[in-house]
């Protein structure tokens, strides 16, 4: 008996038949490909724009809606519906297993075009993706009964988005990075192609031009797939401008670090965080004006700051007995406790046997913790998103103010009162919210241009009669003009910051945006 007799073989046959068996295994693989390449292209769109709860509900948005349409235009596909299965799963190979690829250069080289290519590829994707389950449901139709029809093959679909959606973030995008994941899975659907190829051999008209179209699908792939790194290596060169000398992607975030002439830089999701050449500037400020103020902290945590910079300017002051580093991503830590360029920069603070590390969300670390802390100095990312934002809310601040010693100190940076002055005094307002007392403050990063923090604390902020030796930008006569702010950077209306609302990040997306539209 040939497949296409199979195929169409009565309802009654007890067993299932090869082509049931391949059809519904192709509906798990179809699943998985579209939901990857759905959350690679959130991911990257949070990467580049910013605030990933809109980017990855505009995107999901915008692919669900495209999936209708592709749902509605499968109507009018009547004949030969084997063949068009086989076609579209050549396009959503090629479209959706390069969108990851397009889109790293579109950024590097025409950024002006990225959000208009960002949706463009989502909405083909997603028609093309909501053209392959009714076309695979009305061929197995031949032979299944509508009722297992349905169940059956949305079984497989949910199963196969289930996977996904657990492998994407713990296993696929660690492992691979996006480039490789969004080709290994339009491989995946191009040998659903060549699946259905064989299946549908004896039904298939100009077969041989259905041949050459799978394996040209297919080699472009597998060849894509093997220069995947010298792909995002040139789409980085170019974004970056300095050479990259170490990237990697964790279930958090991009790292990327670069060397030019101003030294290591390092970037996170493509944001900035220190540049090698003034580090020290925004180091020694977030750290020593209240690390020299509380006058005698023996125990500090530093929350973020995984470079272990802050860590370092902490163990200038030796009366210090124990740092507990909380950083998130434990790939953060590893890279800057290993990599010798980047150890000589921290000076090696990451392997100091005063230094506890814990590699844990903060906010639930706050939670959990019963520790209190003479000082904790809290160098988050700025609120691109409502992620980073939790860490900025009154919620996050009254969980700080419980953890702080009586006469203990917290410092903040605050991103810049200058570019960003709603911003920056949205967080002043929120720490003033949960009781404590607030000394804003601001310095000249070149890299960042003024840049601000905040000491908070339950007693008033007094200036240090000393600072530790060794420092190359903080003195005892140049602290007090930190503390003035000129007429554009002083203090405007602000709302509390709240977990509810978040606020801040709308804010900071708004002011950034006019700098960098």
């Amino acid at each position: 008996m040939t497949v296409l007799d199979e195929a169409r073989a009565p309802i009654g046959t007890a067993s299932p038949r090869p082509v049931e068996v391949a059809l519904l295994a192709s509906v798990f693989v179809v699943a998985a490909c579209g939901l990857v390449y759905e959350l690679a292209a959130g991911a990257l769109a949070s990467y580049v724009l910013g605030d990933s709860v809109l980017q990855f509900s505009t995107v999901i948005g915008a692919y669900l809606f495209a999936m209708g349409i592709g749902s509605w235009l499968s109507r009018f596909f009547d004949r030969q519906l084997p063949a068009h299965f086989l076609r579209i799963e050549l396009l959503v190979a090629l479209v959706g297993g390069t969108m990851p690829a397009l889109l790293f250069m579109a950024n590097a080289y025409v950024p002006g075009a990225f959000r208009a290519l960002l949706y463009g590829l989502v909405l083909a994707v997603g028609i093309l993706v909501g053209l392959e389950i009714p076309l695979v449901m009305r061929i197995l139709k031949r032979n299944i009964a509508l009722k297992d029809l349905v169940s059956q093959v949305l079984t497989f679909d949910y199963l196969g988005a289930l996977a996904v959606s657990v492998a994407f973030p713990l296993l696929l995008v660690p492992q691979l990075g996006l480039v490789r994941t969004g080709l290994l899975f339009g491989l995946m659907n191009a040998a659903v192609a060549l699946w259905a190829l064989w299946l549908f051999r004896h039904e298939l008209r100009r077969l041989r031009a259905h041949v050459a179209a799978c394996v040209a699908t297919f080699g472009a792939l597998c060849a894509a797939f093997a220069g995947a790194h010298q792909i995002t290596t040139l789409a980085e060169d170019r974004f970056y401008q300095d050479a990259i000398v170490f990237a990697a992607s964790s279930p958090y975030q991009r790292i990327v670090v670069t060397q030019g002439r101003g030294g290591h830089r390092l970037f996170l999701n493509g944001n900035l965080q220190f540049s090698e050449r003034d580090e020290y500037r925004y180091h020694e400020a977030l750290v020593h004006p209240a690390m020299a103020a509380h006058g005698a902290p023996r125990k500090v945590a530093v929350l973020g700051g995984g470079d272990g910079m802050a860590v370092r300017e902490v163990l200038r002051h030796p009366g210090v007995e124990s740092v507990t580093l909380v950083e998130l991503d434990p790939n953060m830590t590893r890279l800057f406790s290993t990599h010798e360029t980047l150890v000589r920069l921290n000076g090696g603070a990451l392997a100091s046997p005063k230094l506890r590390i814990v590699n844990a969300d903060a906010f639930q670390w706050l939670q959990q913790t019963r520790e209190m802390f003479d000082v904790v100095v809290v160098d988050f990312p700025d609120p691109t998103n409502f992620s980073i934002g939790k860490l900025y809310t009154s919620s996050f601040y009254a969980l700080l103010e419980q953890r702080l010693a009586a006469s203990g100190y917290a410092v903040v940076q605050t991103t810049s009162p200058l570019v960003a002055r709603e911003s920056f005094w949205t967080v002043v307002t929120t720490l003033e919210s949960v009781g404590l007392k607030t000394t804003p403050y601001h310095a000249h990063v070149p890299s960042f241009g003024e840049w601000g923090f905040v000491i908070a604390a339950r007693r008033p902020w007094r200036p240090p009669s000393e600072l530790p030796q060794g420092l190359k930008f903080l003195t005892i006569a140049g602290l007090p003009p930190l503390f003035d702010f000129p007429r554009d950077m002083a203090r405007v209306p602000a709302e509390v910051n709240r977990l509810s609302n978040q606020v801040l990040v709308t804010t900071y997306e708004r002011e950034w945006g006019q700098v960098h539209p």
